[in-house]
């Protein structure tokens, strides 16, 4: 008997991280089309890019990034390339990369900005992205 219900169990947990991930993947394609339109309002604004820079983990120093774009978090801790592309800016950074630079890799976007974070840490996508450019979604149909 323990062991039927350990598999019910098992099978419960699976499903629940199966339903997770569906909706992870849910809201970062509804991330991925506000920064689209963001994206094309913002090179249709001329809204200047600028170039973007990695944090180290714990403040311990910053790394350049072959990439311009425009930063989502006043802290500077996440941004959008000119092409969608979603980015957090801060990572374990080694001596080296703090002189050499580095290259990070797109992430998935999220819906919240610093969701999970301290309190007033966390922003809204769509709030981040009228800050840079108010009315950036107003054009859209």
């Amino acid at each position: 008997m323990s062991t039927d219900w350990a598999q019910q169990r098992t099978e419960a947990a699976r499903e629940h991280e199966r339903r997770l991930e569906q909706r992870r993947r849910a809201q970062s394609e509804r991330a991925r089309a506000l920064l689209h339109t963001f994206v094309a309002a913002a090179r249709a604004a001329d809204l200047p890019t600028e170039p973007l820079v990695v944090k180290g983990y714990g403040n311990r120093g910053s790394a350049r990034t072959p990439l311009r774009g425009w930063y989502l978090r006043v802290d500077r801790t996440s941004a959008v390339t000119p092409t969608g592309d979603f980015y957090v800016l801060t990572a374990p950074l080694t001596a080296w990369e703090r002189l050499r630079g580095t290259s990070p890799e797109p992430s998935d976007p999220p819906l919240v900005l610093g969701a999970g974070g301290k309190d007033g840490d966390s922003i809204d996508l769509a709030d981040a992205l009228t800050r840079l450019l108010p009315g950036w979604d107003a054009a859209t149909p």
